[in-house]
């Protein structure tokens, strides 16, 4: 019996279809509902890795969870209930085709692009002289179109979105003041922590009644990046690397074996030594990111809890 869950077959009351994401798995039902389960996949470079990573699938969903509970009264979001430690139900929302990816350092992929020689990201200018995990004069709004399953994600910007009619205008504002709204709510919770949110990228679809939501994740560290504010200053100021809460760890893993999901390159063997560490790593994102213990589902039949849970939920509430 496996002790992470990588994918699910479920029949549930109501169910219309299913939708299966790099991380996440949904569940259409009727009456507009959705049932979304985090898995533990690990996706890096718009690969999915072959292991699963136990206790991630909890992780992601209940940090997101909590910042959306931390969130709602500045903006929306499509969640209703989280009947089990892996499981978000909600509202069925139509998703808009675009990430919205917001940057207040210069790291990760911008940093790598900078390093390139670009001194534009999604039509938003970069001062020259940046060293990679500056703070940026003001945050930046980076947009991603949403691949599907197996295609790499594409910077676009603003006016391309626009001129593609990818989001129409009235809506694209909103989805930047709803993006802007975030990361400063995001920025001052993070700070609270002792931690700097330095970049993050929001999801946002319209629901039954045509009202703009955030849907998926938010400020969990799959979606974002976080530094430790202690010794930010100094180590920025030595040239050293920050200490840091993401997914990055991961990508710089690849990136050492000589991986970065290119067309040729071969997927590193990942141990399970390598899987223990990863699960480690996501166990202390979670206790710094949300301050608290945490708490390990069972996972000794942990697809058997999932249906349980989801089921004795549906019932109560269809």
């Amino acid at each position: 019996m496996s002790n992470t869950i990588l994918s699910t077959n479920y029949n549930f009351p109501k169910q219309k279809s299913v939708y299966k994401g790099k991380v996440r798995e949904v569940y259409m039902l009727q009456d507009d509902k959705v049932i979304m389960i985090a898995t533990d996949r690990l996706s890096a470079f718009d690969v999915v890795l072959p292991k699963g990573i136990p206790y991630k699938g909890q992780i992601l969903n209940q940090i997101a969870t909590k910042m959306m509970e931390a969130t709602q009264d500045i903006v929306p979001n499509w969640l209703d209930a989280t009947p089990d430690p892996n499981v978000a139900v909600g509202q069925l929302c139509k998703p808009f085709k675009v990430e919205m990816v917001i940057r207040g350092y210069l790291a990760g992929h911008a940093a790598r692009e900078y390093k390139a020689g670009k001194r534009s990201l999604c039509g938003v200018s970069l001062p020259e002289g940046l060293k990679e995990n500056d703070k940026l004069p003001a945050p930046i709004i980076t947009p991603s179109t949403k691949a599907d399953l197996g295609d790499h994600d594409e910077d676009i910007s603003r006016e391309a979105i626009l001129e593609k009619n990818i989001v129409a205008e009235e809506d694209y504002k909103v989805l930047e003041d709803y993006t802007r709204k975030l990361f400063e709510r995001g920025s001052k919770l993070a700070k609270e922590r002792g931690l700097i949110l330095v970049d993050t990228k929001y999801e946002f679809g319209k629901n039954a009644d045509g009202e703009i939501v955030l849907i998926d994740e938010i400020h969990t560290p799959d979606s974002s990046r976080y530094f430790y504010a202690d010794g930010y200053a100094e180590r920025q100021q030595n040239g050293e690397k920050q200490k840091q809460l993401s997914k990055e760890f991961v990508r710089q893993w690849l990136i050492s074996e000589g991986f970065q999901g290119k067309e040729g390159e071969t997927l590193p063997e990942i141990t399970q030594e390598r899987v223990n560490i990863i699960s480690e790593r996501y166990i202390e994102l979670y206790e710094n990111i949300t301050g608290e213990k945490f708490q390990k589902a069972s996972i000794d039949n942990i697809e058997n809890r999932i249906e349980k849970n989801i089921l004795s939920y549906l019932e109560k509430s269809l």
